[in-house]
């Protein structure tokens, strides 16, 4: 076993504490027309007003998904089984992919239209562009995933100016950049790609996906508990666990097998066969008190220097925030 495996454990751990931090992101994008309150309603549009297809210029680029090699965001980019198109752009760093639903497949005969519906019914965060004057009830798109919503009014032709709302479910913490009074914007996309992304990350915090993320955590922890007491054991020569070092083979098959240890001790016996074939005396002494003298070129071993066999001494782990 390498002596490097387990210096990487810092890094081991660091990877751990950050495993949900993501750079990338996926939004739902519903278009509701004056006069629609169902789903049903809403998933079935497929014709795009000039004043959507400017909103969704603003948000960022119409890009062809095949051959596509950014974040797609559980978009199909080579069978065309989710479309053709989708809506993409980047923002301080991060990847984001918008379902725009008018975008998605439309199955003739599906009231339903489970082929959108499948793709935002798994986002956490949906953005509604309105067309009129009709309400948008949050209870209108039945999803287990969905918390949250902004909904987005009207866009004037040529001017980045919209009119936003916001609703979440009741155990969603607030988020912000809070919404000025009144809730009318200039430069609409840098507001709503922060409030997208900001709602994202406070939905984890809701009661449905933190019991997923500490269950996803626990099991995470313990296997890297196992796996850190599994690497410090074999390098220390654990008997029963010498095979692993062999098949692994980290540093080939050259170095042998048991642990780190065993390796140390393999080296003195050679070295000392060496100074015998060259006809150097070994010195042998008188009493068990002999101190061995120091070899040029080496640290001399000290007592304690060696943790305990199956101890492996653990940092504090890196808490990492993410910032907007």
């Amino acid at each position: 076993m390498s002596f490097s495996l387990v210096l990487q454990a810092p890094e081991l751990i660091t990877a751990f504490d950050e495993h949900r931090v993501s750079p990338n992101f996926k939004f739902g994008i519903l278009y509701q027309k004056d006069g629609q309150f169902t789903e049903e309603d809403i998933l079935s549009n497929n014709d795009e007003s000039e004043e959507f297809k400017e909103f969704l210029s603003i948000l960022g680029e119409t890009i062809q998904l095949q051959g596509f090699t950014g974040f797609r965001g559980g978009l199909d980019v080579c069978h065309g089984q989710t479309g053709s198109e989708a809506v993409f752009t980047s923002f301080h760093g991060r990847e984001i992919m918008f379902h725009v639903a008018t975008k998605l497949p439309f199955t003739e005969g599906d009231p339903q239209q489970l082929q959108r519906k499948r793709h935002i019914g798994n986002d956490i965060v949906a953005l509604v562009y309105q067309e009129g004057q009709t309400p948008f009830l949050s209870d209108v798109i039945k999803s287990h995933f969905l918390h949250c919503f902004l909904v987005l009014r009207r866009i004037q032709r040529g001017k980045e100016t919209g009119e936003v709302s916001v609703t979440a479910r009741e155990d969603v913490p607030p988020f912000g950049p809070v919404l000025p009074d009144p809730p009318v914007f200039k430069d609409v996309r840098e507001f709503l790609l922060t409030k997208l992304i900001n709602a994202e990350i406070s939905c984890y915090k809701a009661e449905q996906f933190s019991r997923l993320e500490l269950r996803t955590r626990s099991s995470l922890l313990e296997s890297l508990q196992t796996e850190l007491s599994t690497r410090s054991q074999c390098m220390m020569g654990h008997p029963g666990l010498s095979a692993l070092s062999s098949s692994e083979g980290v540093r080939g098959g050259s170095e042998g097998s048991g642990g780190f240890i065993e390796n140390f001790k393999r080296a003195i016996r050679v070295r000392s066969h060496s100074f015998e074939t060259l006809g150097v005396p070994r010195k042998i002494g008188s009493s068990g008190s002999h101190k061995p003298k120091n070899v040029p070129g080496w640290n001399p071993v000290r007592p304690g220097a060696f943790l305990p066999l199956g101890f492996l001494w653990l940092p504090p782990t890196v808490q990492s925030k993410k910032k907007l």
